[in-house]
């Protein structure tokens, strides 16, 4: 099997942990005989610097016509003084909605070789984090009308709107119910009906829906209630369905209480298309170009990229398995460095993963 993969590199670390990535699905690929094509598109900061403008209409088309789209961060404070349209995030923004990728799925994982870098009390790293957070993606807050920054009674005023159609609403909880369904068949539902109309609608819809997967445990949390949640207990977890802007904000939590966003995948797709797999953390400006940055959840990430997005399952497995090799035999980065391990950075990291993926 023969695939093509768009790269999306972007600002920071971007470039050095997507090399890392690109290397790594490409050992696990060949091993079941498969080939990766890759090509590179230009997006965020560095598309702004080269264009102009954070997403180039050439970088759309690249994606449109690959099999999947493999995107590394974009930002930075080198842009900060740019117009809100001319900003890096507005290029991740705009990929998300020119490809249709209405669902993230953002997996949070404690794997037992990192129990020691869980955040929280061991009685409750103990209890294990195994979780996926469903995020919708092209709705809310980040894309409703009207929005801006306008002057009214003598003073600006900023103005966003948070907006849902029940079909939005209804196509992501389909996925979140179908995704529990592989998993442990429990979906919790946060949202904030109590003083939202958006989220009185989402809730309607959800429980609607819910009729068609009664095999499937659904409950409720207010979004206040379920950041607190995730903190106190994360083993009453298994799939979490929320909104755009909710979802920004929990899986980031559920990702850090793990150990480090260094660690955390995540997948975004839609119901045609390529879908976009990226790591969960920021551009990390302040480490760029210092071999320190953390390349596991771009391998992860790429994992996904194998099984989701190209039909791989077999070389995703053994992506995954290599980087719990690697972290058995004690190999760290710094994010996850712990006593008594061995300090590597991003470059060697990456390149035992590999060593890993070609003898298992």
């Amino acid at each position: 099997m023969r695939k093509h993969i768009c790269l999306l590199e972007g600002d920071g670390i971007g470039p050095e942990i997507i090399t890392q990535g690109v290397a790594a699905i490409k050992a696990a690929a060949s091993r079941f005989g498969h080939e990766l094509d890759f090509e590179k598109a230009l997006i965020g900061g560095a598309a702004i610097d080269a264009s102009g403008e954070p997403l180039p209409a050439q970088t759309i088309e690249k994606c449109r016509r690959a099999d999947a789209v493999f995107l590394g961060a974009v930002g930075g404070p080198k842009w900060d003084a740019h117009s809100h349209d001319k900003r890096p995030e507005k290029g991740l923004l705009g990929i998300r909605k020119a490809l249709g990728l209405y669902a993230n799925l953002r997996p949070a994982l404690l794997m037992p070789e990192l129990a020691g870098a869980c955040l929280l009390k061991p009685e409750i790293a103990a209890a294990g984090i195994d979780l996926v957070v469903v995020r919708e993606l092209t709705g809310d807050v980040y894309f409703g009308e009207p929005r801006g920054i306008k002057e009214h009674g003598g003073e600006r005023v900023g103005l966003n709107s948070m907006v849902y159609t029940e079909g939005e609403v209804r196509r992501i909880a389909r996925t979140a119910f179908e995704l529990a369904r592989s998993r442990r068949r429990r979906v919790c539902s946060v949202d904030k009906s109590n003083v939202l109309e958006t989220s009185r609608l989402w809730r309607e819809v959800v429980v609607d829906e819910h009729k068609n997967y009664i095999d499937v445990e659904l409950a409720h949390l207010y979004v206040d209630n379920a950041a607190m949640q995730l903190v106190r207990a994360p083993s009453q977890f298994d799939v979490i369905l929320t909104g755009n802007l909710f979802g920004d904000i929990l899986s980031d939590e559920a990702a850090v209480i793990t150990g480090s966003l260094g660690m955390l995948p995540s997948a975004s797709t839609g119901a045609s298309g390529p879908g976009l797999f990226e790591p969960v953390h920021g551009s990390a400006p302040d480490i760029a170009g210092q071999d320190k940055a953390n390349p596991l959840a771009a391998i992860l990430s790429g994992a996904m990229l194998l099984r989701l997005g190209l039909g791989m399952p077999e070389a995703a497995d053994l992506t995954e398995r290599a980087v719990r090799a690697v972290l058995a035999e004690g190999c760290r980065t710094a994010d996850i460095m712990e006593p008594g391990k061995t300090l590597l950075g991003c470059v060697a990291m990456g390149q035992k993963v590999v060593e890993c993926i070609c003898k298992l």
